[in-house]
């Protein structure tokens, strides 16, 4: 059984036992679990249900890895002959999270 979820404007194709990063939210210090309401489609063969535009009832319950920060993107901005550079970089902060149940 798999589900599409919606999370911070992607959509994720997710299994049991998945690992996948999603963008850092606001959690309490002591939290293990982030559930996923935003489900879009539950597939699981002549069995799938798709959402109008979410699956009623139907959540992803994962448990929390820990914080990662990305790679660094780095952005430049140049103009030729007229003196002007722009150099600044981003790092993206993700949490790291494991599928542990999906349900619907």
């Amino acid at each position: 059984m798999y589900a599409i979820i919606e999370d911070g404007g992607k959509q994720y194709r997710v299994q049991k036992d998945d690992t996948l990063y999603v963008e850092q939210r606001k959690l309490a210090t002591t939290a293990k679990k982030v559930e996923f309401d935003r489900v879009l489609m539950l597939g699981d063969g002549a069995k799938s249900k798709i959402g109008t535009p979410y699956v009623a009832g139907a959540k992803v319950t994962a448990s929390l890895e820990g914080r990662q920060k990305g790679p660094k993107l780095e952005i430049v901005k140049f103009r030729r002959r007229k003196g002007y550079k722009l150099h600044k970089g981003h790092r993206q902060n993700y949490l790291k999270v494991t599928v542990d149940s999906i349900s619907g």
